[in-house]
């Protein structure tokens, strides 16, 4: 797995990670120290995300119109430069609020632009068969760069400050970028068959997403799941927890659900299930475990189980939708539909964020922790409602452009029972997976085709669900 192109890619992923995962600890307290204001640390983080929504969708089209490496690079040299102005802001001594939320207001563009372009390249560099092994090593790399980040940042910002671990970060997109310029570069969309304007690739992005009825009915689940999972989650499960088990129990919990990230994450390397989004979908249900418990009041020995049950079902839900979605989406669409489902998930939590408060001191924070614990499974059982969700398989992959004559997109949905995807299993000798060369976006038309998702790197979205 770790052979040219990927390797370099992975590569440029452990490193940006490492140091993204620093920078919500060293930020917060080098803008604690600078300030004296908690509230600056709000308005900071509210420019970086407000941005990032907003440009999504433009994200996705360029992911699709453009070169994904270009698109990366381009990304990251732009967040290090600005991640560079924040840090060296902080360490100068004079602090200013309007100029570091200027300088965040253009970290949440890059990653508006990079977000896409991430999910949208892996299929481009690693045959179809290797895809779910491919997400399986770089969940491992951002659940354990969640462990080490938060660390390692403490230390800095006691050892030599919050600053300089913000421009650590800095450096981190500037390597990472470094290594992207290595991969190969591929336009998804033959410039003659691009639309004329960018808002036309928008709105083509958004006709297939509503076409494609597996992708639209997870990415409505995955909305209402992070609506009612991760404000409550972050907001009641520390005081809670703090009632019934004392002020150690909800790191302990949170430590808990670590390692179950991880673990799974590193499974799913070798796990492979015959029809993926409906193994994933059942198994997603536990994920409202930990919910259930906090609304419970279960002692702090079944909440860390829960919380570790959960936590392993969360892992199986975000590999096998992003290698779903980039098994069975054409790449030349693959960014855009990305880019809804981003859209989709993340807007969710603000507003889950902005009303627990509220509903917790009307209806009591117990039952709204149970109440939501109650509305995550059903969401997250929901989708297989639609057969095509059910229906979609471990051997679908579709790499063709949409509208060339030897497409399966524009013969058969994606993972239905008429499509080319059931027609070979993986590994046997007319399997896409043994006759496409690693990264061949388009494979020759005398190739059998068979008829994928997709996320973020931790942050404010580290309780995020897809994932």
């Amino acid at each position: 797995m770790l052979a040219p192109p990927f390797r370099g890619f992975f590569l440029g992923r452990l490193v940006s990670l490492l140091g993204s995962a620093m920078t919500p600890v060293a930020l917060a307290f080098a803008v604690f120290g600078a300030s004296g204001r908690p509230g600056d640390l709000g308005v900071i983080l509210a420019c970086q995300i407000t941005p990032q929504l907003a440009l999504l969708l433009v994200g996705g089209a360029a992911g699709d119109r453009f070169s994904r490496r270009k698109v990366l690079v381009a990304a990251n040299l732009g967040a290090g430069l600005t991640q560079g102005g924040v840090a060296a802001v902080l360490l100068s001594g004079h602090y200013s609020l309007p100029l570091i939320a200027a300088l965040e207001v253009g970290n949440g563009v890059m990653e508006a632009f990079a977000s896409p372009a991430l999910r949208g390249i892996v299929p481009d560099l690693v045959q179809p068969a290797h895809v779910q092994r491919a997400n399986s090593l770089l969940a491992s790399t951002q659940n354990a760069a969640k462990i080490l980040g938060p660390t390692a940042a403490g230390l800095l910002v006691v050892g030599v400050g919050g600053g300089w671990a913000v421009g650590l970060d800095a450096l981190s997109f500037i390597a990472a970028a470094v290594f992207f310029v290595r991969l190969p570069a591929r336009t998804s969309v033959p410039a003659a068959r691009r639309p004329a304007r960018l808002t036309a690739d928008i709105r083509e992005g958004w006709r297939a997403f509503r076409s494609i009825r597996w992708v639209s009915a997870m990415a409505l689940s995955f909305c209402v799941i992070n609506l009612v999972n991760v404000g409550p989650w972050q907001i009641l499960g520390p005081d809670l927890t703090k009632a019934r088990s004392g002020e150690a129990a909800w790191g302990l919990v949170l430590s808990t659900r670590a390692v179950g990230l991880l673990l799974m994450s590193v499974l799913m390397y070798k796990i492979v299930f015959r029809h993926p989004l409906r193994a994933s979908r059942l198994l997603g249900g536990l994920s409202g475990l930990p919910l259930l418990a906090l609304g419970l009041h279960l002692a702090l020995p079944w909440l860390m189980a829960c919380a570790f049950i959960g936590a392993l079902s969360f892992t199986v839900s975000g590999i096998t939708w992003d290698t779903a979605l980039q098994r069975c989406v054409p790449r030349a669409l693959l960014s855009r539909i990305a880019s809804v489902d981003d859209l989709l998930s993340y807007s969710a939590i603000p507003a889950g964020l902005l009303l627990t408060g509220p509903a917790a001191a009307y209806f009591g924070a117990a039952h709204l922790a149970l109440a939501c614990g109650v509305v995550y499974t059903i969401a997250s059982l929901a989708p297989l409602a639609v057969r095509a969700v059910r229906e979609v398989s471990a051997g679908s992959a579709d790499t063709a452009e949409p509208g060339s004559p030897d497409s399966p997109a524009d013969s058969a949905e994606p993972g239905s029972p008429d499509s080319p995807a059931d027609s070979a299993e993986p590994g046997s000798p007319d399997s896409p997976a043994d006759s496409a060369e690693p990264g061949d976006p388009q494979p020759s038309a005398a190739r059998k085709r068979s008829p994928r998702l997709a996320r973020r790197s931790g942050g404010s979205f580290a309780n995020t669900s897809r994932r």
